[in-house]
């Protein structure tokens, strides 16, 4: 009998342990409950736009939250749910403690796998920065203003597109002015290995493809790495890791490691405009 695959020493239950967030955090149910009814609370309340097209796939589609004044910095989330599940519904939330304090605000949805491959939303991603940064001033942003945060397998595709040679595609190099990234998985290795992946369909080509090694940003914009300490020991060290990466290839990076924070509670943290993640946010926007 072969042995069980390992990341890092890791394999079987002990690997579903470090890399399953709904093992880690049972009560994850109820946190994604509270969420989704606190995010339908910020919809009635903030004055936008749903489900605007960026792209053809029938996910491709932003919740649109303007300032209230012209010219205003562009913050866009994007969700996780490890490329598979969830949708920015759930977070509509993020965007109130932003727009107050002067953004205009783009919750992101794309095409999940494994109807995509992770490239396949990665590019998906890349069309939703060019469209925001193409159609800015028409929800009342700056085009020159545009940052990223993401939460997940969100912040692994904010930090993607810090990889990617935007001068090469006809636009500013340094398109995306910051990136928050919370909790994220950067490395996919391990992925390919966990029980979920019988529903994210992930290859061995497709994780070394689209993890931040292979992906190294570019040094155009400060970043924020932040996790939760409530974390377990491995996604934590991916933050870390990604951060010495960030440092090293000559970004202005911060790592925050947040209080006991497990991987449903931090998205909370999010929407609490006096907490130290959301004044980074908007500090990243000079707001």
């Amino acid at each position: 009998m072969s042995a069980a695959p390992s990341y890092k020493g890791l394999s079987g239950e002990a690997l579903e342990r470090e890399y399953n967030p709904r093992l880690a955090a049972p009560d994850f149910q109820a946190y994604l409950d509270a969420q989704a009814s606190r995010a339908t609370s910020t919809r009635d309340a903030l004055a936008g736009s749903l489900d605007v097209s960026y792209g053809d796939g029938p996910l491709q589609t932003l919740d649109i939250f303007p300032a209230k004044t012209p010219n205003a910095p562009v913050h866009a989330f994007i969700h996780g749910g490890y490329w598979r599940g969830l949708d920015k519904s759930f977070y509509s939330y993020i965007a109130e403690p932003l727009v107050a304090a002067g953004a205009t605000v783009a919750m992101v949805n794309y095409d999940l796998a494994p109807k995509l491959t992770i490239s396949g939303i990665v590019a998906q991603i890349a069309e939703a920065v060019r469209w925001l940064h193409a159609n800015a001033r028409q929800v009342g942003g700056n085009p020159d203003r545009l940052y990223l945060s993401g939460h997940s397998a969100g912040a692994h595709l904010a930090a993607m597109m810090l990889a990617r040679d935007w001068a090469a595609e006809g636009r500013p190099a340094d398109i995306v002015k910051g990136v928050v990234a919370v909790s994220g998985v950067y490395e996919l290795e391990p992925v390919t290995m966990l029980k979920v992946n019988a529903e994210i369909g992930l290859t061995a080509d497709e994780a070394a493809r689209n993890s931040l090694a292979a992906n190294p940003p570019r040094p155009v914009c400060p970043i924020l790495v932040a996790v939760g300490g409530g974390e377990t020991p491995d996604w934590i060290r991916q933050s870390a890791d990604f951060a010495k990466l960030c440092r090293k290839r000559g970004l202005a990076t911060d790592y925050w490691e947040i209080g006991r924070e497990h991987h449903f509670s931090i998205c909370d943290r999010m929407g609490e405009a006096r907490h130290p993640l959301v004044r980074a946010m908007l500090a990243q926007m000079g707001l």
